[in-house]
């Protein structure tokens, strides 16, 4: 699965795209916290402390806002482009 990084994302992920493994029907979640696993400092970035995306993140499924599917729940497919936007300031 292909998983574009933008922002700050990809210091942290060391380039714009990250590749990962992952079984069709895993939830966007699964697929967040394998990236977790490879990039630790993700952790901070995209979770609250009690495990929910941070309210300016934005996680997309084949270019739709997963807050118009399932949430975290969202099914995925090995085929799935996602992609991650942190919050911007801007000014």
């Amino acid at each position: 699965m292909l998983i574009k990084v933008f922002a700050n994302f990809r210091e942290i992920c060391g380039g714009k795209t990250v590749t990962l493994t992952v079984a069709d029907g895993q939830s966007i979640l699964s697929v967040l916290d394998k990236l977790v696993e490879q990039y630790p400092l993700m952790n901070e970035e995209l979770f609250t402390e009690d495990r929910k995306l941070k309210p300016l993140v934005h996680v997309f499924i084949n270019g739709r806002n997963i807050i118009h599917l399932e949430g975290l729940a969202s099914p995925t497919k090995e085929a799935d482009q996602i992609a991650l936007f942190p919050p911007v300031a801007g000014g």
